[in-house]
């Protein structure tokens, strides 16, 4: 951990739906935890398909609907200095997984987990992607990403901050 508090990465693969989604919840709830000084969070994509797009109109609609905003943020292919940067980088599905592991320094693994390690209520151990699929799909990855969301700031409030 950094002098200046935790940061943590979420990894998909464009970085236009499960990341940026991930991001404004994390950043929200850790708002509201009072742990917006403490911990920063940011998004990243595996492939650089849509560098510098906005998140999925889709996934932007339903954070809406819930009180997180993704209009400001922009897609971004992950860079080999995030892994400096990062004290947690956290991917959505196993494939993720695999990309930061082949990507990372031998002596960062334990930097990398899946995302839904910290899920408390649901057992699935990957963050489907909706890109495919309609609006029901975003609203369960949402679902998906609040529960996980606490169960990483729960874990967070573990570490000492200086």
């Amino acid at each position: 951990m950094s002098e200046k508090g935790f940061a943590v990465l979420f990894v998909c693969t464009g970085n236009i739906c499960r990341s940026p989604t991930a991001e404004a919840v994390f950043r929200k709830l850790a708002g509201d935890a009072g742990l917006g000084e403490t911990v920063r969070a940011d998004s990243a994509g595996t492939h650089g398909y849509h560098v510098g797009e906005p998140p999925d109109l889709r996934a932007q609609v339903a954070a809406a609907r819930r009180g997180y905003d993704l209009s400001g943020l922009r897609a971004r292919k992950l860079e080999p200095g995030d892994f400096d940067r990062f004290d947690l980088l956290l991917a959505m599905d196993r494939g993720h997984y695999s990309e930061l592991q082949s990507m990372g320094r031998i002596s960062s693994p334990a930097k990398f987990r899946l995302m839904m390690s910290y899920a408390r209520r649901f057992r699935e151990e990957e963050v489907p992607d909706p890109y495919y699929g309609g609006l029901q799909g975003f609203e369960r990855v949402l679902d998906m990403l609040e529960d996980a969301s606490q169960g990483l700031l729960e874990s967070l409030r573990e570490i000492p901050y200086r």
